[in-house]
């Protein structure tokens, strides 16, 4: 690429705010080395092969835990949990840590796993620790956050993923060292750098010293995430080092990751390592069934051992941004990259239950409403729903941020027999409505769209448009499918 690495070695402005030091410093190094070499590791198609049940596990056929209340206690005591911290909720129109949006009934994100966390502990009388992996951007504000849990029967432990600068496309220097000194020079390099800095922020030698085995590493806004003893029990008989959770794919997961028997290893498949000529056959769920929840359990002392011999070298993934007018590229790496480093590594095709995003307020609609219940913490699906996908929702850019979203709602539409929403323009929904089937609410532009409270919107009605003039209804137009 003829640009100069030691150009960006050099810059002394860099060093100091490299928060972890030198190993903080030489990881950005090293990454950028990589990418400047051109180093990238090519799929070859025709050495892709399916994995069998025996390197992706159903979840049906693993072994029960034991009943014992002791053993299993033994078994999490080896645990940590490790929540991804480090975004903000700005997609949604929120100011600080996407974890503390609220979810349902006046719960944070943050809220409810810690609530789960407790009531494990409690249960068992274990002592499974929580970990938050904050960027920057989210570190002051986590730690006032979690002041409210002091009292709490678990341990929090807050430590800050690195710090690397944005690098200017034009002569591949260092942003800060242009002058953008403020934090939009730096960014957060990826959940792929988890790894790293457990280690250089000493978290890793914590919890070996206190016994622990696995680290179950969730998305903070995965509400499916919860600790699953049937799977540490698995990993813990069958000595994998590394498990990635995965579940079967339907048409809105097309571009998710799968993974892939490759070389006699398992390996994530990603759809931008995908030659052009096989996208659609990537896309597909009849070739490539299951994908990525980002669902990780992976062994800490396997861990230690990659990460001091330097050999972590998930592939990665480019980031173009913009600051300012100046075009910058992020340099980022995925942590369910890593699995064909690790000895043992195994997936297990787990229940769509545990793969429950929320990363928009049409996820939010899902979840606030009688499609699910809360019970100690944990997001339970209605046993009402006969369908076991959840209705496909798409909300107007009307509904985009949370505080808009909500007022626009007096109450959660019931969705229980819902199949899909579609809603676009200037809608407000009354209380008590109830959505059926297949349903697109769509306002006439320029004009206020009431849904009146109690109403049931029926299966088999595409438009309902209740056009206002004033305070009055003018009429009501049914558009039939």
């Amino acid at each position: 690429m003829g640009k100069s690495l030691a150009s960006i070695d050099s810059r002394a402005e860099l060093q100091p705010q490299l928060a972890a030091g030198e190993n903080e410093k030489s990881g950005f190094i090293s990454l950028v080395s990589r990418y400047l070499s051109g180093e990238a590791e090519h799929v070859e198609w025709s050495k892709i092969q399916t994995p069998t049940d025996e390197v992706v596990v159903p979840y049906e056929s693993l072994a029960a835990p034991p009943d014992d209340l002791e053993a299993t206690k033994k078994i999490l005591d080896k645990l940590a949990v490790l929540k991804l911290n480090g975004g903000l909720g700005t997609t949604m129109g929120c100011t600080g840590p996407k974890s503390v949006i609220e979810v349902r009934n006046g719960f944070t994100f943050l809220d409810l796993i810690v609530i789960q966390i407790e009531s494990l502990n409690k249960k068992y009388g274990c002592n499974v620790p929580l970990l938050l992996m904050n960027s920057f951007n989210t570190h002051d504000d986590t730690l006032k956050i979690v002041e409210k849990y002091t009292n709490s029967n678990i341990e929090i432990h807050t430590f800050n993923q690195s710090q690397y600068p944005r690098l200017v496309i034009d002569d591949f220097l260092p942003l800060p060292s242009k002058g953008e000194t403020g934090r939009d020079g730096w960014y957060p390099p990826g959940h792929g750098d988890v790894f790293p800095s457990l280690v250089n922020s000493g978290k890793l030698e914590f919890l070996l010293s206190q016994g622990k085995e696995y680290v179950f590493i969730a998305n903070s806004d995965n509400l499916g995430a919860i600790v699953d003893i049937k799977i540490l029990n698995h990993l813990i008989n069958n000595e994998n080092e590394y498990c990635m959770e995965v579940t079967p794919k339907t048409l809105a997961d097309v571009k998710g990751g799968t993974l892939i028997s490759y070389e006699g290893r398992v390996q994530l498949l990603e759809i931008a390592q995908v030659p052009d000529e096989h996208v659609n056959e990537f896309k597909s769920i009849e070739k490539f069934k299951i994908f990525n929840t980002n669902n990780l359990w992976v062994n800490l002392k396997a861990i230690k051992r990659l990460v001091e011999a330097d050999a972590l070298k998930m592939e990665i993934i480019p980031n173009p941004k913009e600051v300012d007018g100046i075009k910058v590229l992020q340099l980022e790496t995925a942590a369910g990259a890593a699995i064909r480093f690790f000895d043992n590594a195994i997936g297990v095709n787990v229940p769509r239950s545990r793969f429950l995003p929320v990363k928009a307020t049409s996820d939010l609609l899902l979840v606030q409403s009688d499609l699910y219940t809360l019970v100690d913490g944990f997001v339970v699906r209605n046993k009402a729903r006969e369908n076991p996908a959840n209705p496909s929702i798409e909300l107007g850019p009307e509904f985009k941020k949370v505080a808009n979203f909500l007022a626009r709602f007096k109450s959660i539409p019931s969705i229980v027999e819902l199949d899909s929403l579609k809603v676009s323009g200037d809608v407000w929904f009354g209380t008590g409505v109830v959505l059926k089937g297949k349903v697109i609410i769509t306002a006439v532009p320029g004009e206020k769209l009431e849904v009146p409270d109690d109403a049931v919107i029926e299966n088999k009605l595409s438009r309902v448009l209740y056009v206002i003039e004033g305070n009055e209804p003018l009429g009501i137009i049914l558009d039939h499918i």
